[in-house]
């Protein structure tokens, strides 16, 4: 499985170049940018159809509007009285992302090896490591304004959280919680101070 951080680039190009030494510096580099390419511009995976960013952003929207209503009306008729939530929790969607090939295919124009090798590796496995900001979808949904796109039926704040799904794992990093972390890494921070005895005086 090849690792491919999206923000460094280079971290992509020297695997390629371990696991193919016979591979021209030149396409290894080509490689890596189309590998790139393939997690930025991830297809969006929502109520079995595919969309691609930005083309398919009035599209993707569009069709979420629908459930993200029905879940709002869901969370509505049990909502709790205002003195045990001082702030509402956003309505939170999850989206899935699977590698985008053409993409990567786009970039290779004219060099149908390099096309076979980048088809290879996405089947062979990739994790992308990234922060929220290196996906498209990620970045433009975190920009929607949900209000004006329903007319006004979203009140509650809407919080989409992008992940792949299909085709490639992945790692965010930077988040409050790692995509991947174990669990018995993120437990055992604070414990109550209580049982701290002070020393007895003579």
């Amino acid at each position: 499985m090849v690792t491919c951080h999206l923000t460094k680039l280079e971290s992509a190009l020297d695997q390629f170049r371990k696991s193919y030494p016979k591979l021209k510096p030149a396409d290894a580099g080509l490689l890596a940018s189309a590998l790139t390419l393939t997690g930025r511009h991830a297809l969006a995976l929502y109520e079995g159809e595919q969309f691609r960013w930005p083309e398919d952003y009035d599209k993707l929207t569009k069709a979420m509007v629908g459930q993200l209503e029905m879940v709002q009306q869901g969370i509505d008729t049990t909502k709790k009285p205002a003195k045990t939530a001082p702030e509402e929790e956003p309505v939170l969607v999850s989206v899935g992302l699977a590698p985008n090939l053409s993409a990567g295919e786009n970039l290779l124009e004219g060099r149908d090896d390099l096309k076979v090798l980048l088809s290879d590796v996405i089947k062979d496995g990739v994790e992308f490591v990234y922060s929220g900001m290196d996906l498209g979808w990620q970045w433009a949904l975190d920009r929607v304004n949900w209000s004006t796109i329903s007319g006004g039926e979203l009140s509650r704040r809407i919080k989409i959280k992008a992940s792949f799904t299909e085709g490639a794992v992945g790692m965010e990093m930077g988040a409050g919680t790692k995509k991947r972390a174990s669990k018995k890494a993120a437990a055992p921070v604070a414990e109550k101070p209580e049982e701290v005895e002070e020393p007895a005086e003579d």
